[in-house]
């Protein structure tokens, strides 16, 4: 039944994807479905590296209302992103070659995420109002510390920044698109091969360690592929914090199960199809480009909040 729904998923994507390329397709047409395959490709890879990042995330952390975003790593992204272009300039930043920029700043959102990260989970995992606060912490800090940075730059160099930030789903370069690709296929692989760790590890942390299990490998395994999958969405089209939860939501509510083989290629499909069918509606049915990030970012706020209001009346 599980895997029925999942096998659902798949099709509603593929016929929405279908859709959104050949919806009132005009000549030249092999012209306009290249531009529509690639930014349909940067849609079906940010949700899914999002909806799987933010299930593992919220694995790792032991609670369902967290994201990678909410305790730091888009943050962390902003300032990497911020540091490359005042040390290096504009013309240095728009000069980088494309894909030696985007495996340096994977490594380095995974590095730094790992080391931000990685010890206060692992110390005490249950610990989870010291994990959000710090988290929060960190991000304004690095924000504030990207901030501080803009502000001294020329505003050329502000404009690269700004454009490195609020990139659009229209506007993905081919070659990262393939790395993002192949890094999206890696991790998911990855991931789904934990599975069964990791619903040991959703049990708790003593549970899973007088079950036998490598709980600190495992966390520090997933955190190492949440950061990967963050990295991938953020450097394709920029922070987007909410998305993960979305998805993950609807994913455990569409399969009615714990068990992460099915929710999280369900998270994945659940985020590239929220994309995929906010684009198809702005762009095609209502004619808006800017409107999806912002109304994505909107409900999933929403979602947060009311995800909260409901465990406080439990």
């Amino acid at each position: 039944m599980v895997e029925r729904r999942v096998l659902w998923l798949v099709g509603a994507l593929i016929a929405l994807s279908a859709l959104f390329l050949l919806w009132q397709l005009r000549a030249p047409m092999g012209f306009i479905l290249s531009l529509r395959g690639t930014k349909l490709a940067s849609l079906i890879l940010v949700g899914a590296a999002t909806g799987i990042a933010t299930v593992l995330f919220q694995t790792v952390a032991g609670n369902r209302l967290l994201t990678p975003g909410i305790v730091g790593f888009d943050a962390l992204f902003v300032f990497i992103q911020t540091a490359l272009v005042l040390s290096l300039g504009g013309i240095g930043y728009a000069t980088l070659p494309s894909v030696a920029k985007f495996l340096f700043e994977t490594g380095a959102l995974v590095g730094t995420g790992l080391l931000l990260f990685g010890g206060l989970l692992l110390r005490d995992a249950r610990d989870l109002t010291r994990m959000i606060l710090t988290g929060v912490i960190l991000g304004v800090m690095l924000r504030g510390l990207a901030e501080m940075m803009q502000r001294v730059m020329a505003p050329s160099e502000f404009a690269v920044v700004q454009q490195a930030l609020f990139a659009t789903f229209g506007a993905v370069d081919t070659n990262q698109l393939w790395i993002a690709g192949a890094l999206l296929g890696a991790a998911t692989v990855a991931a789904l091969r934990l599975a069964p760790a990791l619903d040991v590890a959703a049990l708790g942390r003593d549970r899973a360690r007088s079950l036998g299990l490598g709980y600190d490998f495992l966390m520090l395994q997933a955190l190492a592929l949440v950061a990967v999958l963050v990295a991938v969405a953020t450097a394709l089209v920029g922070p987007m914090t909410f998305l993960g939860l979305l998805a993950a939501s609807l994913a455990r509510e569409i399969t009615g199960t714990h068990r992460h083989a099915a929710v999280l290629p369900a998270a994945g499909l659940m985020g590239a199809l929220i994309l995929v069918a906010g684009q198809f509606g702005f762009e095609r049915l209502l004619s808006r480009q800017s409107a999806l990030a912002v109304m994505v970012e909107f409900f999933g706020g929403l979602l947060f909040l009311l995800l909260v209001l409901r465990r406080r009346s439990v």
